[in-house]
Parts: C-alpha cells; sequence; structure tokens
C-alpha cells in the first residue's frame, strides 16, 4: 500500500495581511484623508477607521485586483463622513486654531483667516456631492489622478469619469458661488 503524507501548511494569519497592507498603503490613506480634512488629527482618525473596519469586517474582503483602489475610496468616504459631521456641529478642531506661522514675518491674519474660510467652504462644497462625485472630485483635483487613472480604480468608463466631474465640478462651483455670496 502507498502511503500518502501531507504536510500541513499553516493557515495564513489574518493580522500579517493587514499590516503588510497597512505598511504598504498608510501614507496614501493618510495623504488623502489629510487633503479632504485639512488637519493631521482627522486624518489619523480616518486612517485608523479605515483599517479597523478592515479588520473588524466579519466577512473576508478580497482585496488582491487593487487594495490602494479601495483604501483609496475608503480613505475618501471615512472623511466625508468626518467633513459632513464638522459641519452639522460647528466645531473647530485644535489644528485651526493653532496652526498659524508665528515666526513668519510676512503673516498676515486677515489673509490666513480668508485662506481659512475659503477651505473650509470648499470642504463644504466636496462635502454635499454625492458619494460617487466626490471620490471622483478629490480623486482628480486633491490627488491629481487623470481620468484614465480614475476610471481604473472605481472601475467604470473614462466617458463615465468626465460626466460625474463635469456635475461635480458645476456643484462645487455653484455651491461656492453663494457660500461666498453669503459672506459678502
Amino acid at each position: 500500500m502507498l502511503a500518502v503524507v501531507t504536510q500541513l501548511r499553516p493557515l495564513p494569519d489574518p493580522r500579517n495581511n493587514i499590516e503588510s497592507l497597512f505598511q504598504e498603503h498608510y501614507d496614501q490613506v493618510f495623504r488623502t484623508a489629510y487633503r479632504i480634512t485639512g488637519n493631521v488629527v482627522d486624518s489619523e482618525d480616518v486612517l485608523q477607521t479605515v483599517f479597523l473596519r478592515i479588520m473588524r469586517s466579519q466577512e473576508e474582503k478580497d482585496l488582491s485586483p487593487n487594495p490602494k483602489s479601495y483604501l483609496i475610496r475608503a480613505a475618501i468616504n471615512a472623511s466625508l463622513d468626518i467633513v459632513r459631521a464638522r459641519s452639522r456641529a460647528k466645531s473647530i478642531s485644535i489644528d485651526q486654531v493653532t496652526d498659524f506661522p508665528t515666526t513668519n514675518k510676512m503673516f498676515n491674519p486677515q489673509t490666513e483667516q480668508e485662506d481659512r474660510e475659503l477651505r473650509k467652504q470648499i470642504q463644504k462644497a466636496i462635502a454635499s456631492l454625492g458619494e460617487k462625485a466626490a471620490e471622483v472630485f478629490i480623486l482628480r483635483f486633491l490627488e491629481g489622478y487623470d481620468n484614465q487613472e480614475i476610471a481604473r480604480l472605481l472601475g467604470v468608463s473614462q466617458i463615465m469619469v468626465a460626466v460625474i466631474l463635469h456635475r461635480a465640478r458645476t456643484k462645487v462651483r455653484k455651491e461656492l458661488e453663494k457660500s461666498l455670496e453669503e459672506l459678502k
């Protein structure tokens, strides 16, 4: 009789997988979050949220086709949640209070305030977009991807990206115009 010997392979430890995923992509997730939220603390919260959601999900997510795409989209959505919540709560982050250059000789408080207000209005306008429109807008204008790359990341056609981008840009422009009129 022929004896069959099988060697048992240890099951892969999911913690190793998430750790390698984190090591490879944490900087991209953080940068994406920072461009949307505008401060370090919120960006760190987004980073933590994205990877905790992956770890806590009951079903195994298959990120192998394009983990970068999944993580960028997750960062965008988590960041938008924070921006939307912030606008509802009307709170000011500690970064916004302490984020001014005290040693700069060219420091102009009025210009700094106008810049902060404009960034806040842009964040509010982006947060008013739908999920897909916000993703496309952020990938294009904050992350710097071209339409072809966005189409590949989101799994849609370039024409669809162009249409969504046009509509999103139009809505953001209208929201900004309305906000700036209100400020006058």
